[in-house]
This record gives structure tokens, C-alpha cells and sequence, in this order.
């Protein structure tokens, strides 16, 4: 995730980095700026309509179409933005519930409990590194110790990783429960904690495996395509050769809203404006270790 100023107007105006649409889609912008160049040429030199050609009054047909394009992507980007920021509340409802397990194992753990208070403050952090890893498919591998947890390593990476480690927790507390280190209690009140790991890597599933619809997608693009490559041929009786950048600044807008929404509507990639999940799992790493140790 690019972390950037919000006030700093001249870098985030004339800085382009690497998730910048404009370096993106510069080629098409090109293309289009040639395109538009030559239907001003064909229709004010070449065929030279006159003024009764319905050609003439196209631009009136842009104008109701604009309005049209401008709500779809409204609401196009608004559901994009939401997708985001829902995954950005469980990342943050993970922090406080892995923050929150970890304050009250170290309430309930004596505090010459080594072994104990080392497996948690292993074993909490690892889901998030998991999650992490099971949203962008990839192998999840962790580097633990040999002793005093061979357990963890019972993990297998071909199945469901985070469930793995979920039950791995639930078994080591229950375990804490029969050998009398933990009460009846206390169990209840880790309870929710425990069930709050799965809860948020069920949403986090929900949104990466329900992507917008595809036709309704598609369908934007076509319209953004139709609506450019259609706005040179009204227009240009009237502005002519300046309508090439119009034409291109139009393009430029209306695109770069689309592959906005495109990239954010899917916060666990690996993306310049996707989630930044490797961050925050160390964070809780860190506050995690400090807690308990």
C-alpha cells in the first residue's frame, strides 16, 4: 500500500508512481488522441458536411450519454471503495482480537510459563500471516522453532491453513483447560476471541471469492470504449482540432475510474493500493510478543 501525504499537493500532482493510472494508460491515450486527430480531419476537410447533416447534432446524444456513464461509475466505484474499506475493518477487527486473546492468556498463563506463553505468542500471529498467504494463494511456509512446539509443524499446506490454525489454538487452550491451568471460566470468556479468527476469514472469502459481476464489468468498459470512440464525431465541427485533448482528458477521467475500481475492489492483492496485510501482521507480532513476554 503506497503511504503518502494527503497534504503535500505538488508531489501527488506532479509525481507519477508506479500504480499511477496516467503512466498506465498512456499507449491508449495516444491511440486516442490519433483517432480523434483523424475524425476531425475526415469529417471538417475531407467530407465537408454541411449544415443540415444529422452528423452535425450528434454531440446531443453525447450529452444524454455522459450522464448515464457518470452514474454507472459513481456507483461503480462506490461498491469498489466499500469491498475495500470492509476489508480494511476485518484486518482492523483481527489486530484487536489477536491483541485481545493475547492480554488475557497472559492474564490466566502463570508467569514462569514459558512454554505456553511462547506457543501463543507463535501461534497468534501465524494466523495472520496465514490469512494473508490463503487471499493471494500462496504456499503458506513458517519458520518456527524445533522446540518447544513440534505440534505447529503438523500444519499441511495443501489444505485449509487458517482453519488449521484456528483449531490448533482451540486444542492447545482446551488442553490448557484439562490440565487445570485455565478455568471453566476463563475458557468462556476466550471463547469469542477464538470464534472471531474464523468469523473474519470468512468475510475476507466472501469478498475475494464474489468479484463484481462479470457482465456488469464488461459492460461498463464497452460503454466507456463507445462513448470515447463515439465523442470526436459531433464535437468536431465546433472545436475541431482542440478536441483532441478533450477527447483524451475525457478518455483519461472515465478509464482511470474503471481500473481504480478494478484494483480496490479486491483488497487482498498485491496490488500499490491493496490492503497492506504483511504490515499489519507484524504489527501483531510485535505487539503480541510484547504482551505476553
Amino acid at each position: 500500500m503506497i503511504n503518502y501525504n494527503t497534504k503535500d499537493w505538488i508531489v501527488n500532482i506532479f509525481v507519477f508512481k508506479k500504480a499511477d493510472t496516467l503512466r498506465q494508460l498512456l499507449p491508449a491515450i495516444l491511440l486516442v488522441c490519433v483517432y480523434s486527430g483523424a475524425i476531425v480531419y475526415l469529417e471538417t476537410t475531407f467530407f465537408n458536411f454541411p449544415e443540415s447533416s444529422p452528423i452535425r447534432h450528434f454531440g446531443v446524444l453525447q450529452t444524454l450519454l455522459g450522464f448515464v456513464i457518470s452514474m454507472l461509475l459513481v456507483f461503480r466505484t462506490n461498491t469498489a471503495y466499500d469491498r475495500w474499506w470492509e476489508g480494511r475493518k476485518l484486518w482492523g477487527a483481527l489486530v484487536n482480537n489477536s491483541r485481545n486473546l493475547a492480554v488475557k492468556m497472559n492474564a490466566m498463563l502463570p508467569g514462569n510459563d514459558t512454554k505456553n506463553r511462547q506457543f501463543f505468542v507463535t501461534i497468534i500471529p501465524m494466523f495472520a500471516v496465514a490469512l494473508q498467504q490463503h487471499l493471494q494463494s500462496q504456499t503458506v511456509q513458517f519458520e518456527l522453532d524445533s522446540e518447544p512446539h513440534p505440534e505447529i509443524k503438523e500444519i499441511d499446506n495443501t489444505k485449509h491453513v487458517p482453519n488449521q490454525i484456528a483449531s490448533l489454538m482451540a486444542t492447545k487452550i482446551n488442553l490448557l483447560y484439562k490440565e487445570g491451568i485455565i478455568t471453566g471460566d476463563q475458557l468462556i470468556t476466550i471463547n469469542p476471541e477464538l470464534q472471531s479468527f474464523l468469523d473474519i476469514c470468512g468475510a475476507c472469502e466472501r469478498i475475494k471469492n464474489t468479484p463484481i459481476p462479470y457482465s456488469y464489468s464488461v459492460f461498463i468498459k464497452k460503454f466507456i470504449f463507445v462513448y470515447t470512440v463515439t465523442l470526436p464525431i459531433g464535437l468536431s465541427f465546433s472545436l475541431h482540432y482542440l478536441l483532441i485533448p478533450i477527447v483524451a482528458l475525457v478518455f483519461y477521467v472515465l478509464a482511470s475510474l474503471e481500473m481504480i475500481a478494478e484494483e480496490i475492489e479486491d483488497p487482498f492483492g498485491a496490488d500499490a493500493n491493496d490492503l497492506p496485510m504483511s504490515k499489519i501482521g507484524e504489527n501483531i507480532g510485535k505487539n503480541v510478543k510484547d504482551i505476553l513476554r
